[in-house]
């Protein structure tokens, strides 16, 4: 059994594989060694560990991880990874990016495949059929967006987004909302449209934090998947494995 580990800017998961199959998964706001054990504890077949790091983390939970599985894998840019990457920048290329790259093609195999991430950034990565990372496009997120506004002008209210709003706002508060959430559902669709002009049968597929406010509204059929870091941190994971 597999644990996969995926530290982010404002939450940690960690998820349990059995068979490649994910059957549990935990998310807090900071990992600690009392829950590893406790994971440990759970499920006592648990062998194999990767740990994904956006933000530090606790140098404890680091050496509890190393004594307490046979194998521990820290994601890093020297990784070997089940995909060409063709990032001209491997070292600043995000290690979210990356996996959810691996996990969208774990879960799609021979397709040509656009991960949109909504989460602290928007982003959009291209993985083409072959296999091959192309690249992608960095955007601000939602709270992003919303926090810039009220941060750079003088009169703008700090707004945050809610499940429903109109078109056209008729308030202020009512026209951020409106200009942030639509701007992005725009951007997105405008996006898959652009790259499926190229290629026919791109398959997009959509995670994130803030994936729930536009699944349904995006014109584009699309595939929602929240795990797929997570999906590509464990295939990482076995891919190293096999390669002992």
């Amino acid at each position: 059994m597999n644990l996969a580990i995926d530290i982010g800017n404002s939450r940690s998961k960690a998820a349990i594989f059995s068979s490649g199959e994910l059957i549990d998964l935990m998310v807090a706001d900071q990992l600690s060694v009392h829950l590893m054990a406790e994971l440990k504890r759970r499920f006592p077949a648990l062998n194999q560990v990767i740990l994904s790091a956006v933000s530090g983390v606790s140098p404890d939970v680091v050496d509890y991880l190393k004594s307490a599985f046979p194998f521990f894998l820290a994601l890093n840019h020297a990784t070997p990874v089940p995909i060409t990457n063709k990032y001209l920048t491997p070292e600043t290329l995000g290690l979210d990016r990356l996996a959810a790259a691996v996990g969208a093609k774990a879960l799609f195999p021979g397709k040509d495949l656009l991960v949109i991430d909504a989460g602290t950034a928007l982003t959009f990565d291209l993985i083409e059929r072959n296999g091959t990372f192309e690249g992608g496009n960095i955007s601000p997120g939602l709270r992003s967006r919303f926090r810039s506004l009220h941060d750079f002008t003088e009169n703008l209210p700090l707004v945050e987004a809610c499940a429903q709003w109109p078109d056209v706002g008729r308030t202020t508060e009512e026209a951020i909302r409106s200009g942030v959430l639509n701007g992005m559902i725009h951007e997105m669709d405008g996006t898959i449209d652009h790259f499926r002009n190229k290629l026919p049968e791109l398959q997009p597929v959509l995670t994130g934090g803030d994936a729930l406010f536009f699944e349904r509204r995006l014109k584009n059929p699309i595939f929602v998947k929240f795990e797929i870091t997570l999906i590509g941190l464990n295939r990482i994971l076995e891919y190293n494995v096999e390669k002992l």
